[in-house]
């Protein structure tokens, strides 16, 4: 199972609409996806139309401290053929605050993961908008890390500091972690300051993916709907940008195939 962190230390950058579009393109390619939300406000929860989750959700995983491993099929949802999600509630929050005095705190999520590794080909991890524990939790159980962010002057000093903390992550818990790539998302190439920016990360080498997500209402409608923009208006230019980037994603999974389980 190729475990992928959605991540950025900034908010507003689509972590969650590229999290859901991923992994509704992916299922429907004929990958077996699983979604976990980490982010306390629950927004992919919500926008995968779950409003169940107290005491069935990542939390409740988390916040077990016993022995054995907590089987992470308490809280799976079925959303689809080939997708599933696993919730998040507001008491995250206080689950990140407890897992501060648990010896291997940085590793609890890797721990839950590893047993349901061979029912997979990727999971995807939205994580929330810190650099707190949770999000350490998911660099360390992580193969790679994709990162959406916007084209503007503050985000790109907000990714450079977040590609500070990746390298620390590496460096102390995860050697094998991979930076896939950085995700330009609410992108306008009218807009000078847009094309400057982009120019700019080029300019400094930073990976960027092939494809760049636009802007649009449509989005924003698709979480209203409680639904993917890749389900709710496939035509739309930036489903099919989230199609795209899904297929350099896959690309990235090396041999494995959709279709069998892994």
């Amino acid at each position: 199972m190729r475990v992928i962190a959605i991540a950025n230390n900034k908010g507003g950058v689509g972590k969650t609409a590229t999290t859901h579009a991923l992994g509704v393109a992916l299922a429907s390619a004929g990958y077996h996806v699983l979604m976990v939300d980490l982010d306390p406000q629950g927004t992919l929860t919500t926008a995968c139309g779950i409003r169940d989750a107290a005491g069935r959700s990542i939390a409740t995983l988390l916040d077990d401290d016993g022995s054995n491993v907590p089987p992470l099929t308490r809280a799976m949802r079925p959303l689809a053929r080939r997708l599933t999600l696993v919730p998040a509630e507001r008491a995250l929050s206080a689950t990140e605050t407890a897992l501060a005095g648990r010896v291997l705190r940085e590793r609890a999520l890797k721990r839950i993961l590893t047993p349901v590794s061979g029912y997979y080909h990727v999971c995807l991890l939205d994580c929330p908008p810190s650099c707190g524990l949770i999000t350490i939790n998911a660099l360390t159980a992580a193969q790679a890390v994709l990162v959406p962010t916007q084209p503007q002057a503050a985000d790109l000093a907000a990714l450079k500091s977040f590609l500070a903390t990746i390298d620390s992550v590496r460096a102390n818990y995860n050697p094998r972690l991979e930076l896939l790539g950085i995700v330009v998302t609410f992108y306008d190439d009218r807009l000078i300051h847009h094309r400057a920016i982009v120019a700019k990360m080029r300019e400094d080498k930073l990976p960027l993916m092939e494809t760049m997500i636009g802007r649009s209402i449509r989005v924003a409608e698709a979480v209203g709907a409680e639904q993917s923009i890749v389900d709710f208006v496939a035509r739309n230019p930036q489903a099919q940008a989230y199609v795209r980037l899904a297929q350099e994603v896959a690309r990235s999974m090396g041999g494995m195939s959709p279709g069998n389980r892994c």
